[in-house]
């Protein structure tokens, strides 16, 4: 009996240890197939075509953009249940506000409304003038004196002030001062006259215009007076200051047009201009017409070369002239010529009015530049052109300004 429990122990034992023998050898197995690919990597490394600190690199670039992808997801899942609730309370924050808001201003309201009205009082500046009437000339006299306090139209903050001087409604003179240049406060003591008779004088207005001078664009209204000539006692001499008010820009009135007909033959050197019609000129008499005629001059580098003139066509609004004036021009100067067409009424007891004007050639532009253009290109041929009449003022200081 003891010799067979013996012997069951002995078989026992032997069981347990070949259970634990049995898990050893795949273990050994493992750790020498995890070896072998240990060795191959770096085998295979050792054999790439790049540094290993390049390699090295690459591999620290993709765990910092494997490290930031995690941060950037973990902060999203984190904040994503908080963002209403800020949501929320700026919505509640700008509801409470806008009330808060709609009774200030309903109380501020009113205050801004004054506000606008003081702004809206703006300060052009004043003028100082005199008026006198010569009874026996039957010749208003107006004196253009001083300026204090004009707005600052241009950028530097100064103005270049001049007076434009007119009675309405039949604007047939206009005078000009001359130009101040950079001056919120320039002294004129320029005097001019309209011969009008004094049973006239009381249904008319007399306007008094500071723009500001511009030579490459339009001229702006800094601000005006007009007094009605009913309004005042002339029987003694007024001199006085008088606010300026806020200008709307002079409605630019029609004129009239007038077909021209240009030709050059570079050979001879010969410029021939064909004053051919006009159309729709203004009215410049008191029966409602004019007499008009047309006055040529060709300037070169700013000096009168020639002048021509056509004859008068008495009492009407669209003259038919038809006349030819031929200049000889050489070729080296047709480059830099300048064709003056001036539109007069002719006055037999007074100085001739000018209707309009318009140029063409050197410095020309629009129409003019393009009238001009077409007759050099086509030359020995006749190039007529319709050209629309411009104030004599806005055309003379196109012709005095620098070509750029």
């Amino acid at each position: 009996m003891r010799l067979v429990s013996e012997a069951g122990g002995r078989l026992r034992r032997a069981a347990e240890e070949e259970e634990k023998e049995r898990p050893a050898a795949p273990s050994h197995h493992s750790n020498h197939q995890f070896s072998s690919m240990k060795s191959k990597f770096f085998n295979e490394l050792t054999h790439l075509p790049m540094p290993m600190w390049a390699v090295g690199a690459i591999v620290f670039v993709v765990l910092a953009l494997v490290a930031s992808m995690g941060f950037c997801l973990y902060r999203k899942c984190c904040n994503k249940g908080k963002k209403p609730k800020k949501v929320r309370e700026r919505k509640g924050g700008r509801g409470r506000r806008k009330k808060d808001k709609e009774g200030e201003d309903g109380e501020d309201k009113k205050e801004g409304e004054d506000g606008k009205e003081d702004e809206e009082k703006e300060n052009f500046g004043k003028l100082e003038y005199s008026l006198d009437y010569n009874f026996n000339d039957n010749q208003l006299i107006v004196g253009i004196l001083q300026a204090q306090d004009l707005a600052a139209m241009d950028l530097g903050g100064t103005s270049d002030p001049y007076v434009k001087v007119y009675m309405l409604p039949d604007k047939k003179k206009k005078f000009e001062t001359k130009v101040q240049r950079k001056n919120l406060s320039p002294v004129f003591n320029e005097t001019f006259s309209f011969k009008i008779p004094y049973s006239e004088l009381g249904g008319q207005t007399l306007v008094l215009q500071v723009f500001d001078f511009d030579r490459f664009g339009k001229h702006d209204v800094i601000g005006e007076i007009k007094i009605p000539m009913n309004s005042i006692d002339l029987a003694q001499p007024i001199q006085e200051w008088k606010d300026l008010v806020g200008g709307e820009k002079e409605e630019q009135e029609k004129l009239g047009d007038i077909c021209i007909s240009l030709r050059y033959v570079p050979t001879a050197g010969k410029l021939t201009i064909n004053i051919m019609e006009a159309k729709n000129l203004k009215k410049m008499d008191v029966g409602g017409l004019s007499d008009p005629f047309v006055k040529v001059v060709l300037q070169h580098n700013g000096k009168r070369l020639k002048k021509k003139k056509t004859s008068v066509k008495q009492n009407t609004l669209n003259p038919y002239f038809n006349e030819s004036f031929s200049f000889e021009i050489p070729f080296s100067q047709i480059q830099k010529l300048q064709v003056v067409i001036t539109v007069y009424d002719y006055d037999k007891l007074g100085s001739n009015d000018a209707i309009g004007k318009c140029w063409m050639g050197y410095g020309a532009s629009g129409v003019g530049l393009r009238h001009w253009s077409d007759m050099l290109a086509n030359p020995r041929r006749p190039v007529a052109q319709w050209h629309t009449l411009q104030p004599e003022e806005e055309v003379d200081a196109a012709l005095k300004a620098p070509i750029r």
